[in-house]
C-alpha cells in the first residue's frame, strides 16, 4: 500500500516526465529535422559535433552530469548567478533545476528517434510536394511531420519513461525534499535506506512493470507498421 510520501513521488514524477517530453517533442523537432537534412547546406560539417553532443548523455555518467549542472546552477555558477538577478533564486534543489536537468539528460531520447524518422522519410515524398509548390514550410508540416509520426510515438514513449525512471541526475541537481524534488527513484532509494523493503519494493515491482509494458507496447506497433509496410 502506497503512502502519501509514495502517492507525491509518483504525482511528481509524472509531472516532470509529462513537461520533459512535450518540450523536447516541440524544442527536439527543428534539431532533430536539420540533423537529417543538413548534409548539401553551408553548417553540414557541424552535423557530427552536434549528434554527439546530443548523444552526449547516453554515455555520461548521471553523476557527472549532475555534477556540473549543480555547479551551474549554484550560487556562483553562470546560470545560477542569472537567475538570482532576475529575482528567481537557485534553480538547484528546486522542481525547475529538476526539468532542466531531465531535459538535458532525456534529449537523445526523443531526438534520436525524430533523427531516424526524418532520415526514413527520403527524398521523394518532399520533392513531389515542392513540384505542387507547396513552400518549405508547408512540405514540413503536412508531409514531414505526418510521415514522421511513428517516430514521434517512440520520442514520446521513451522520453517520457525515461525520465520518469531518472536517479543520478535528479538527486545530483534537486536532493530529497519531500513533494518538491523527491521522485518515484529518489523515493525508493529513501526507502531501502531505511530498511523500508516492502515499501520500496511496491514502488520498484510499478516501475518493473510500466517499464515492461512499454517496451512490449513499442514493439508491437514496430512489428504492427513492419507488416503494413
Amino acid at each position: 500500500m502506497l503512502d502519501a510520501n509514495g502517492l507525491a513521488a509518483i504525482r511528481l514524477s509524472i509531472e516532470l516526465a509529462l513537461l520533459t517530453t512535450l518540450i523536447l517533442l516541440v524544442a527536439g523537432t527543428p534539431v532533430a529535422w536539420w540533423l537529417a537534412r543538413a548534409r548539401a547546406s553551408r553548417l553540414a560539417w557541424l552535423r557530427a559535433p552536434v549528434r554527439a553532443l546530443v548523444a552526449l548523455p547516453l554515455v555520461l555518467p548521471p553523476s557527472v552530469l549532475g555534477f556540473y549542472l549543480l555547479v551551474g546552477m549554484g550560487p556562483n555558477g553562470p546560470l545560477g548567478q542569472l537567475t538570482q538577478a532576475l529575482g528567481w533564486g537557485t534553480l538547484a534543489f528546486s522542481f525547475w533545476g529538476l526539468l532542466i536537468g531531465s531535459l538535458i539528460y532525456s534529449l537523445p531520447f526523443v531526438v534520436q528517434p525524430l533523427i531516424n524518422a526524418f532520415e526514413a522519410i527520403g527524398e521523394r515524398p518532399l520533392e513531389a510536394a515542392a513540384t505542387l509548390r507547396a513552400s518549405p514550410l508547408d512540405t514540413f508540416w503536412h508531409v514531414a511531420v505526418p510521415l514522421a509520426r511513428p517516430g514521434y510515438l517512440t520520442g514520446a514513449v521513451m522520453g517520457f519513461a525515461h525520465t520518469l525512471g531518472e536517479f543520478g541526475v535528479v538527486l545530483m541537481i534537486g536532493g530529497n525534499i519531500p513533494g518538491q524534488t523527491r521522485t518515484i527513484a529518489v523515493q525508493i532509494y529513501d526507502h531501502v535506506e531505511s530498511l523500508e523493503y516492502a515499501q520500496a519494493h511496491g514502488l520498484a515491482a510499478g516501475m518493473l512493470a510500466f517499464s515492461f509494458v512499454v517496451l512490449l507496447a513499442l514493439h508491437l506497433l514496430q512489428g504492427r507498421r513492419s507488416a503494413m509496410a
